[in-house]
């Protein structure tokens, strides 16, 4: 089987342990996020920073200051890596380093309100890309697709516990 993209799929009776086809349906899904970021992710070019940039700022807008190391971990990259990521975005006024007040040796990273601003125009950006994508679905797609959201972040949530 292949999916929208043409890529061969894992089939579920091809795999006994799996006769439900959740094997299939998480393939599938694992493929679709990964276009429908891609999609959403044309527009990172207008916020004049790149990927790495943008991600970085994101954990820091949703998730609070964070040392280096936490921010580095977050991203899945190496403390130096982060560190040149991070200064790209201080020198881009969109994050403030300031000392840990817990130990003087490492610092605390957080967002500027220009930060906040640019995040926001970004994700802004990419939610009206994907609302113009959605926009072609009927009634009846978009409500399965509403539902399709509501129970993806659910199963999200239950598999964090």
């Amino acid at each position: 089987m292949l999916n929208f993209i043409g890529r061969a799929i894992v089939k579920a009776d091809s795999h006994p342990s799996d006769p439900t086809g959740r094997l299939e349906v998480a393939d599938r899904m694992h493929s679709a996020a990964i276009h429908l970021l891609r999609h959403a992710a044309q527009k990172d070019g207008l916020s004049g920073q790149g990927p790495a940039r943008l991600s970085a700022l994101s954990v820091l807008v949703f998730g609070g200051p964070k040392t280096l190391g936490e921010l580095a971990a977050a991203e899945r990259v190496k403390p130096p890596t982060m560190s040149r990521v991070v200064s790209g975005l201080k020198r881009a006024g969109l994050v403030k380093i300031d000392a840990d007040a817990s130990d003087a040796r490492r610092v605390r990273i957080s967002v500027t309100p220009k930060g906040e601003r640019l995040l926001g125009q970004a994700r802004k950006r990419r939610i009206e890309a994907l609302t113009s994508a959605f926009r072609a679905l009927g009634e009846s797609d978009f409500k399965t697709l509403r539902q399709a959201a509501e129970i993806i972040e659910q199963s999200l949530r239950q598999a964090r516990r």
